[in-house]
């Protein structure tokens, strides 16, 4: 054979089947893209000039490699549709004479091409979007824009090397899969009868409580750091119980469908139901991965929106303030030297110097100790309290706030006798009047606040439930606590002096105040944090989500185009038969439409109404995780689930609407071929 013989079969063959194929290279090409994209951003040394830039670049690189590990098991996944169709031409070829390695050579060479296409085109094309997507990243991070067009040899150098072993890997499993196959059974593989499946009750069962279970799970925890444990659990329960229900469910469902004569008689309807309670077993896998798939985008675009939209509110939940200083008050270093009368009058000769005249000032001292709150009983021993993640539903962080304080700041006037307290925050774990700490005070509750603004969410926070609690004299308070220590040594409460205020001035000014009180407190255990420093890094942080959900979701909505494709060309070719029988009999055209239709009803809604529910059924724990980076606003998380979901279903409807086009080619000239 000549040299030029494989290379012609191979491109001849892709050129035949391009129905296939081009789906199949598009996806690859954007695959590759994608990942140039991703690689070059989280090189683009831009970023190191925008504040919140390196965490852009870490959740990149991140993205990169999720990325590589889904290119992977997809295109393995897709490719599986190719071979399957091209069965029959290899048994042929090989009938023909061709032996095994003969058609290894040629599979070697349409690797090859698919390959070099797929490469040149998607690193050309991530080239030239590149641009695009860094002016995106750059407005959503509020940095400044380069109009400089620039490419990354080592971004081009990863792309060429992963997608070289991803295509060496898929050459590899098709020669096998030629090699192990007998050459009749490759010609046969489309004419081989099907039994009819049975639906298998135990299955579908297992499927169900999977998923009650992933669904309690997330409708029933509340603590944000449980949450968080369990996530992952409950999506690995939500995959396997979906494609458990889909694989055993949707053969039930053709059961049902076809003992209701009324329903199944009918044009519209025999075909479509009969072909597909044959094929149910293979369909419901891949109904399944179009559900999952659905699922991740939903809950990917809900969270990473609701996060960079929300990142404002977030950022004024964990600093209530434009100025924020918290120092530790039990640390022996220098802070003895330092009174909160002294670090008080430094914090205002700095603001004085500055022109600042602070407003919304808050200005107190607190204890903080964590505990297990069980029966009003508290329990500080980490031992005894349990630092399993199982315990944080129980799990308290209690402030004690000397009244004195509270009524500066308020400007009440409220007494308290030395065992009385008030209280605020998580009071519903509370029982009866009294509030006990083992080894520690005990108090009788005479009151519960309404209101405590005063401490933000970088000393409050929604992960775990808190207590405050005023208390007539801290020291009194604090001192057994502090007497006991944990296993390092540290005692069981730590005092703190919180001092927070508002500015009224710009950014420049509140860096500047920042930085001179940083100084003004060296040598003192704390911190002391601006609103200006903070916002660039939470919009670095969420804004790096945010791009890193759109990209990964572009992703996603590849491989569900391509999996809805190939499931409307294979089952077309299966049904050709069909409703070639049908046609002749009497069928028309516009039946086999209506029939099409009735099978979009019947199966391909069913993953997009799935997805829905499951992302209902999540909201709830997607809520908790948010509240972990400090975002509590729930009308706009609804507000971002509802619109991911409009969006999602109106694409979900249009690809299925184009790819069905391409099945009733096929199904509708049944008759004219067999004629």
């Amino acid at each position: 054979m000549r040299a030029g013989f494989y290379p012609r079969l191979a491109i001849t063959g892709i050129r035949k089947n391009g129905r296939l194929y081009l789906p199949y290279l598009l996806t690859c090409v954007g695959m590759v893209m994608m990942h140039y994209i991703i690689g070059f951003l989280s090189r683009y040394e831009g970023l190191l000039h925008i504040r919140g830039g390196d965490v852009m670049q870490a959740m990149l690189r991140f993205g990169s490699g999720v990325l590589a590990v889904f290119a992977l098991i997809f295109l393995f996944y897709t490719n599986s549709f190719l071979i399957r169709r091209r069965n029959k031409e290899f048994g042929l070829y090989n009938i023909l004479g061709m032996g095994k390695g003969n058609i290894a050579r040629i599979i070697l060479w349409e690797t090859l091409i698919l390959a070099a296409l797929a490469l040149g085109i998607g690193l050309a094309a991530g080239i030239a979007f590149s641009k695009l997507a860094e002016l995106a990243m750059v407005n959503i991070m509020q940095g400044k824009v380069s109009y400089t067009l620039s490419v990354s040899p080592q971004a081009i150098l990863q792309t060429v090397i992963l997608f070289a072993v991803i295509f060496g890997l898929i050459l590899l499993n098709g020669i096998r899969r030629v090699r192990t196959t007998n050459p009749a059974a490759l010609l046969h593989s489309e004419n081989v009868g099907e039994k009819p499946p049975k639906a298998n009750w135990l299955l579908g069962l297992g499927g169900l409580v999977l998923l009650a279970g992933a669904y309690y799970l997330a409708v029933s925890i509340q603590n944000p750091v449980t949450a968080l444990v369990w996530f992952f659990v409950a999506v690995g329960m939500v995959i396997v119980g979906t494609y458990l229900l889909f694989i055993s469910g949707s053969v039930l469902l053709c059961r049902i469908l076809q003992r209701n004569k009324g329903f199944y008689y009918k044009p519209a309807h025999f075909v479509s139901v009969s072909s597909m309670a044959y094929r149910m077993k293979r369909n419901g896998a891949g109904l399944a991965s179009i559900c999952i798939l659905a699922t991740m985008v939903l809950v990917m675009l809900t969270g990473s929106a609701c996060l960079y939209f929300g990142s404002e509110d977030a950022l004024r939940t964990r600093y209530p303030r434009d100025i924020v200083c918290e120092i530790d008050l039990t640390s022996a270093e220098g802070t003895e030297n330092k009174t909160v009368d002294d670090l008080r009058e430094r914090a205002e000769g700095i603001l004085a110097a500055q022109g600042v005249d602070p407003s919304g000032l808050v200005d107190l001292r607190y204890g903080q100790v964590s505990g297990l709150l069980v029966e009003g009983q508290v329990e500080t021993d980490p031992q005894k309290a349990g630092n399993s993640l199982t315990a944080y539903d129980d799990l308290h962080q209690f402030f004690f706030v000397p009244l004195e304080d509270y009524n500066a700041m308020t400007g009440d006037h409220r007494t308290l006798a030395g065992d009385e307290t008030l209280v605020y925050g998580d009071t519903e774990a509370l029982s009866g009047d009294i509030l006990s700490f083992r080894g520690g005070p005990a108090y009788r509750i005479v009151g519960e606040l309404t209101d405590f603004p005063a401490l933000g969410g970088a000393v409050i926070s929604d992960v775990v439930s808190a207590v405050v609690i005023i208390v007539p004299d801290l020291d009194a308070a604090a001192a057994p606590l502090m007497a006991m220590t944990d296993s390092t040594g540290a005692p069981m409460l730590r005092l703190h002096w919180y001092y927070a205020f508002d500015t009224n001035a710009g950014e420049e000014v509140q860096l500047a105040v920042a930085d001179q009180l940083r100084d003004a407190f060296e040598g003192a255990s704390g911190r002391v944090d601006s609103l200006a420093a903070n916002r660039s890094n939470f919009f670095g942080t969420f804004g790096s989500v945010f791009f890193l959900g759109i990209l990964l979701s572009i992703v996603f909505l590849f491989a569900t185009v391509l999996i809805i494709y190939y499931k409307q060309i294979s089952e077309g070719f299966e049904d050709q038969a069909r409703f070639g029988i049908m046609q002749k009999v009497g069928m028309t055209k516009e039946d086999i439409r209506r029939s099409i239709n009735a099978q979009m009803l019947l199966v391909f809604l069913l993953p997009l109404v799935t997805a829905v529910v499951h992302l209902a059924f999540a909201f709830p724990m997607v809520r908790k995780l948010l509240m972990l980076f400090n975002l509590t606003n729930l009308p706009l998380l609804l507000q971002t689930a509802g619109i991911s979901v409009l969006i999602f279903a109106a694409f979900y409807i249009l690809v299925y609407r184009l790819t069905s086009n391409a099945y009733c080619a096929i199904v509708s000239g049944a008759g004219e071929r067999q004629a």
